[in-house]
């Protein structure tokens, strides 16, 4: 995979020093606090799904420790990927 190339939508990974897998649900995610910071996932846990909001989390790529499976591909995540290539180059 490309060193800039988020996983598509529905991938299931476990983080570095994690036991419970996670399933990607949105990618390049800004969380609000007091210091908005952009995460390159959410995710929530697999198999459950979205619980609530206390059960869902942001994530960046360097801190994938293991990618289980890679979600779904088609003509349209190959021009998502293209738009978001150009958007890290800007």
């Amino acid at each position: 995979m490309a060193e800039n190339k988020l996983l598509p939508i529905g991938s299931i990974v476990l983080l570095e020093g994690g036991s419970k897998k996670l399933m990607i649900y949105g990618r390049k995610q800004i969380v609000v606090s007091n210091n908005p910071k952009m995460f390159d996932y959410i995710g929530v846990f697999y198999p459950e799904g979205y619980i609530d909001q206390e059960y869902t989390f942001a994530f960046n790529h360097s801190d994938i420790e293991n990618i289980i499976f890679e979600g779904y591909q088609d003509e349209e995540e190959t021009e998502f990927q293209h738009v978001l290539d150009e958007a890290i180059m800007d």
